[in-house]
């Protein structure tokens, strides 16, 4: 039988998140660019489509890479 532990979410429930929070959302980026899946990164599906929006924003200011080609 197993045991399994509730994980906690890296975002507060309360707290917003926004395109200009570069340091937040590259946490939640693969280095290549591509945005982590909700089971990898513990969010909620409202705050994980909250995270997808802001990054997507902050492709298109180009705050962030579309895709890292290192």
């Amino acid at each position: 039988m197993a045991i399994y532990r509730k994980r906690i979410s890296p975002i507060k429930p309360k707290e917003s998140v926004d395109y200009k929070d570069i340091d937040l959302l590259r946490k939640f980026i693969t280095e290549q660019g591509k945005i982590l899946p909700k089971r990898s990164t513990g969010l909620t599906s409202k705050q994980q489509k909250k995270l997808t929006k802001a990054i997507k924003q902050a492709r298109i200011l180009s705050l962030l890479p579309f895709l890292n080609k290192d």
